[in-house]
Order: C-alpha cells, then structure tokens, then sequence
C-alpha cells in the first residue's frame, strides 16, 4: 500500500524535524507534503513543491497519517494524528512541575516519545485517558546527527551561543551579556558562532549581529545540527537546544537556568563566563558522567534512525486493532480556535482513529 503522509508544522525551528521524516517517507515510496498554519511556517516552506497553501487541499489530499510537530492538529483531516513534538522537555519553570510538554490537548491517536524520561510519564497518561498510544521512538530531528564526527583539532575552542525566545529566559535580551561576549570575542581567546529563536525581537537580533568579526559568527537559521557538529561548547539560558546539543556528549554552560541540573555548569552573572567556559573546555569526569547518564534518559538512540521508527510505529498502528480505544473528547472550544485559526468552519470531526483512516 502507497500511505500518504502530511508534516503540519506551525513556525520554521519545525523543518529540521520534519525533513528526516521527509526522507524516510520518499526512500519508501510513499507520498508527503507539508502545510504550516502559521505565517512564519508558511514563509519557510515557500521552497518546498510538495507543500500545500491551502487547507482545503489539505483535505483533499486525505492522508493516512498526519505528523505534527505541534501541540494542535485539526481534527477534520483525515488520518492519524502523530505527536512527533517540536522540541525536547526544556523544563523552563519549575512552578509548573507538569510541564507543558505533558499536556493532553485532545488530538491526537499516537505519542513518539523522545526517551525514557518522557515514554514513562506519557505511558502513565495512555492509560488514564484511554484514546491514544505511546511509542518510544526517539526523535526524528536527531537523525543527521548521527554518527558523530570527531571534531578537527583547531588552535582556537569554539563557543555555540543559544537562546530561547521567553524574554525573561534570554540571555539574548541581557545587556551585561552581550558586553562580555563582545569583550571575549575582541579579545581572540574563542571562536563564538550564535543562533537565536526565530521569535527574539528583531532588534536584539540586529544588536547581536552587530558583533561580526573573524572570532564572531551570526547564523539565521534553524538548522542548529551543523553548528552543533562544529562546536565544542555550548553556551545558553533555558533553550531545549541544549539537550539537543548535550547528546553529542559536549558539555553546556548555562546561564541563570531555572533548574540547577548536574549535567550543566550553572552560572548567574556575566562576570561567571570567561572562567565557566574554561571548566567546559577542560571538563571533569563527574561532568560528562552526569551528561552520559542524563542523555540515557533524553534520548538513548545514536543511530539515525528515528524517524524509521516513527512510521514504523504509525504504520503498524494504522493496521492494528483500534477498536479498543475511546473516543477523543469533544474539546469544542479547542476545535473552535482550530477552525478560527485555519477560517475553516466544519462540524465535522474524527474523534476516533478508526473514522479517521476510513475516510482517509
């Protein structure tokens, strides 16, 4: 059977996820296109023949399998509906002990989990709720990682500024920061290469590109894995780039992090920097022990082949018995947004897998 499979993403940090998946499905033989509801996701995918503008073609299109690295997916398309999320477990703050990654929103039929430390809490989750599945498969963003080059000996270390977008968080927003990054990249000792979220305010982005210079490097992109592969360190607020970046086994200095994590070096002021990153580059055994086992938990796959997992996973569950799950809730004031946000107005709605894939 020719399976036809959708990647609905909302904002560009999303293709590198999607691509792998992209890859996978292609070198099967199988159809994919892709469709972003929200402008910046729109823009990206501009490049990309196999995407659709609309939703209505969307629907016509009637896939099999929906993969969605959103944390919302219509529920009047056809097909199962996939989590394959847009990011790890950041753990940005600590009064939410849940944390947002573990919500239930209502849409989905199957759960790819990242690792250990989140199969555990969402197996917990299926069966409380009863209408959907979980499969451990690891995370199809990973995949180009692997395997991992050992990095060119260089005179000069190499620093991987990162940020998340949450003003509070930022780093990017930190004045005291920036002149200290200035200051050590004048001074010749690192080469910094920086990204930030597409969503940090325009001017901090000018501001940090301002500091281009033979030892200063500023990407527009959302492609993080190249840069990963060329540093030696990373250096970030509260970002899930850092677990990302963690499971080369590369150390990470973290600035003013919410959660004093063992497998970080943790500092709170700028002053704490220049002397943080000489630790980093001259790491303990204790600190990449913390770093190996904490990665066991995030995400014990180094084989690039998540995504193989993924549709193994959604394939197999396509052709499963369905009949014992429940049905999804009614979730009208989400389903509302949903349709509000897409001006799609419907009263239909697959509140069961099996519905789903028949119209499919």
């Amino acid at each position: 059977m020719t399976y036809r499979f959708l990647i609905y993403i909302s904002y560009s940090y999303s293709i590198p996820i999607g691509e792998p998946l992209e890859r996978e499905i292609l070198n099967r033989n199988y159809e994919v296109f892709w469709f972003a509801d929200e402008k910046d996701g729109k823009s990206a995918l501009r490049d990309k023949v196999n995407s659709f503008e609309n939703i209505n073609h969307v629907i016509d299109f009637k896939p099999h399998v929906v993969l969605a690295a959103t944390n919302d997916v219509p529920d009047f398309i056809t097909g199962l509906k996939v989590q394959i999320f847009h990011g790890f477990n950041a753990e940005k703050r600590p009064e939410k002990q849940s944390f947002s990654h573990f919500r239930i929103r209502g849409f989905f039929d199957l759960y790819c989990t990242q690792g250990p430390n989140t199969t555990l809490e969402f197996k917990k989750l299926e069966q409380l709720y009863g209408y959907f599945k979980v499969r451990e498969t690891g995370w199809s963003k990973m995949d180009p990682l692997f395997p991992i080059p050992k990095k060119e000996t260089d005179l000069k270390p190499t620093i991987l500024i990162a940020s998340t977008f949450t003003e509070r968080l930022s780093l990017a927003y930190n004045s005291e920061v920036f002149h200290t990054i200035q200051q050590l990249a004048d001074g010749g000792d690192f080469n910094f290469l920086m990204v930030l979220h597409p969503k940090v305010k325009g001017e901090f982005r000018d501001k940090w590109k301002s500091l281009r210079n033979e030892n200063f490097e500023f990407y527009d992109t959302t492609d993080l894995i190249p840069l990963f592969k060329k540093s030696d360190v990373m250096f970030a607020d509260t970002t899930s780039a850092i677990q990302e970046f963690l499971i080369q086994k590369k150390p990470v200095v973290a600035f003013r992090h919410t959660f004093p994590h063992d497998y970080l070096i943790n500092i709170n002021s700028s002053d704490e920097i220049k002397e943080a990153f000489k630790k980093a580059l001259n790491p303990k055994k204790e600190l990449i022990d913390n770093i190996q086992t904490y990665i066991l938990q995030l995400h014990p796959y180094f084989d690039g082949k998540s995504s193989v997992r993924v549709l193994d996973a959604s394939i197999q569950m396509i052709n499963s018995d369905l009949s014992k799950l429940k049905n999804k809730p009614l979730n009208l004031i989400r389903k509302y947004k949903i349709r509000k946000k897409l001006n799609y107005f419907t009263l239909k709605s697959f509140n069961h897998p099996l519905e789903a894939l028949k119209h499919a």
